[in-house]
């Protein structure tokens, strides 16, 4: 899908809900284009920010509000924090949430909707697959790097071309995806894979190269293909040899968002990855024995963590 550089028409009150990689770039690429009035929450007043675009720096001013009481209703919401945080987003996804407003899920893992039901009231949930890599650099400084030819995937609805004219201006490319449920399903294989093993490990990817590991992520690729075909994920019938392939390509000393979580003391995202995988085949009876005991072993991690 192409978009031009002319704003849409009329300008639209845009919240970010987090202020790390995701959050941080989506906030300032879109307060950097300056075509609707963006307003971040998170734990720290900010009045600039630092963005590191593809084309280059940029300094841009940040409207930061810290206390979801001082928050209102807006047209759309960018909820970017770790889907194990969203409990935690969710007194800012009641007051920002109205009947008309849009809150797109910039979460990894299936359940986008079902996710922020309990928050969002009335709001419509737009699911939006993240391939972009967004690091923080510091409070006020984040950085974007372009890793594929599309920076998020979006399913073929109306809301999600809305979405992506919102994004008019920005380095970030939408692409709109006949085919979201099998893209969606794509991503959550390899996250099943690239997450846990790196997390427990506590080694960067290079470890997926090890033969014993490799075995070991066959098996959990395997289960999870057989749960996607369950779930009408419309995978080809090579999704789980496909994946294996492709992660062995990824750069060996590349991390993964659940290792550098583990790293710095944070909660684990295993339930909306790996979990998922282990609900689905529960309700279609699918046995997952090796995706069962990487999560058993991924929430005692995270709950030693959290403690």
């Amino acid at each position: 899908m192409s978009r031009s550089d002319s704003p849409p028409a009329g300008r639209l009150r845009v919240a970010v809900i987090g202020l790390g990689g995701i959050g941080g770039v989506a906030a300032g690429a879109l307060a950097h284009a300056g075509h609707h009035e963006v307003i971040a929450c998170g734990r720290r007043r900010l009045e600039r920010m630092t963005v590191d675009l593809p084309d280059g720096s940029v300094e841009v001013a940040m409207t930061v509000l810290t206390d979801p009481a001082d928050a209102k209703p807006v047209d759309w919401v960018l909820l970017t924090t770790k889907a194990q945080d969203t409990d935690g987003a969710g007194a800012w996804l009641r007051t920002l949430c109205g009947p008309e407003t849009v809150v797109a899920v910039m979460q990894n893992g299936i359940d986008h909707a079902e996710r922020i039901a309990p928050y969002a009231g009335e709001a419509k949930a737009l699911p939006v697959i993240v391939y972009y890599n967004g690091e923080r650099i510091a409070d006020d400084h984040v950085r974007m790097r372009h890793i594929s030819d599309a920076d998020i995937a979006l399913p073929d609805t109306a809301t999600a071309r809305a979405f992506a004219d919102l994004l008019t201006g920005t380095p970030i490319n939408p692409q709109i995806t006949p085919d979201f449920t099998a893209r969606l399903w794509q991503k959550l294989l390899i996250n099943i894979v690239v997450n846990p093993v790196t997390a427990l490990t506590r080694q960067r990817q290079g470890v997926l190269q090890r033969e014993d590991i490799r075995a070991l992520t066959t098996t959990l690729l395997e289960e999870a293909a057989a749960v996607a075909e369950a779930e009408g994920a419309g995978l080809p019938k090579t999704a789980a040899a496909d994946t294996q392939r492709l992660v062995l390509t990824f750069p060996h000393d590349a991390g993964s968002s659940m290792y550098f979580d583990a790293l710095a003391g944070r909660r684990l995202e295993a339930d909306a990855l790996t979990g998922a995988i282990v609900r689905a085949g529960e309700k279609h009876g699918i046995p997952t024995p090796m995706n069962a005991a990487m999560l058993a072993l991924l929430r005692a991690l995270s709950d030693g963590i959290d403690g």
